[in-house]
């Protein structure tokens, strides 16, 4: 469940101009911004920014960039952005960073629905004028190249049917390609990135049934280099994103310096979806709130802004 609060109805016009107010005079009203923006789902936004423009001639998100700073402005640029557009964003700039940050190209492309990640690769076309996996390509090689252009582009079956035949058939395929050490078979990369979630959770199951032990411990020895480790993030993205990203979160706050990224990425990006469940998650393994744990290691309007969209009533 989400952890945004949200109203049900609101005006457009009103939130435009108390946003064209709070961004006016000699300071921004920062406060007035997390009000509205950390209380506005994408649809509603999406109003607010189409009106803003056509009031003022000036578009929201620029002026938005111009008047705030750091994390914060990071956190509310990209939460103002229709989600499709912002994954295109987030997918970007991974891709443009010294080393891509493969972790974000796998969780766009493996925990959407089939048209949702079809949705993030047209609006990656609209905005960056070429196409997600042509970035990819162009930025990656050889067996990580293979998987992350093979997952950006799937579309699978979105149903709920299993061959109970096959997940016994692909689950041995699995178990002989990690036995082997052959990772980067190309019948591993065919299974994660064609088959739909509901079979390649009964394959996965199958394999623990088999075999006593997940996929994914399996796949991480202790010399485990960069394509067992995408491997094993796509499985668990596939398999239980909530887990997935309540680990993201747990790394994020419990590293020496918090990672902004990775915690501005998940609350962004989840608090409509799932979040209020996730949060769960992270109380059962951390016996420590998730707001509790963004409040030690986050300051400020970031702090107030990732709180807002945590749920925490004003």
């Amino acid at each position: 469940m989400a952890s945004l609060i949200a109203p049900a109805q609101f005006s457009a016009h009103q939130d435009a101009e108390a946003l064209r107010k709070a961004c006016q005079g000699w300071g921004t009203d920062e406060k007035g911004i997390i009000t509205i923006l950390g209380h506005r789902n994408a649809g509603q936004r999406k109003e607010i920014r189409v009106v803003y423009e056509q009031l003022y001639q000036e578009n929201l998100l620029k002026r938005l960039e111009s008047e705030l700073s750091g994390n914060f402005e990071r956190a509310v640029f990209r939460w103002t952005l229709d989600p499709a557009d912002r994954d295109a964003v987030l997918a970007n700039v991974a891709i443009k960073k010294p080393e891509i940050d493969y972790n974000v190209i796998i969780e766009i492309a493996c925990v959407h629905c089939p048209e949702e990640l079809l949705a993030v690769r047209r609006a990656y076309q609209v905005r960056y004028k070429h196409s997600l996996e042509e970035d990819l390509a162009q930025h990656t090689t050889g067996d990580i190249r293979k998987l992350l252009v093979a997952l950006v582009t799937a579309y699978r079956y979105d149903g709920n049917e299993i061959n109970a035949k096959l997940a016994c058939s692909e689950a041995n395929i699995l178990h002989e390609a990690i036995k082997d050490k052959a990772f980067n078979h190309e019948e591993v990369i065919r299974i994660l990135s064609t088959r739909s979630k509901t079979q390649l959770m009964a394959t996965f199951n199958k394999y623990r049934d088999d075999h006593g032990c997940s996929i994914s411990k399996n796949l991480l020895d202790d010399g485990a280099n960069d394509f067992q480790k995408a491997l094993h993030v796509a499985i668990r993205c596939l398999n239980d994103p909530k887990k997935y990203f309540e680990k993201v979160l747990r790394n994020a706050i419990k590293r020496a310096g918090t990672n902004e990224d990775a915690l501005t990425r998940v609350i962004v990006t989840r608090a409509e979806r799932d979040l209020r469940d996730i949060k769960e998650a992270y109380y059962k393994k951390n016996s420590v709130p998730l707001e509790q744990a963004v409040a030690q290691d986050t300051s400020g309007d970031y702090k107030a802004f990732l709180l807002t969209l945590l749920g925490k009533q004003d």
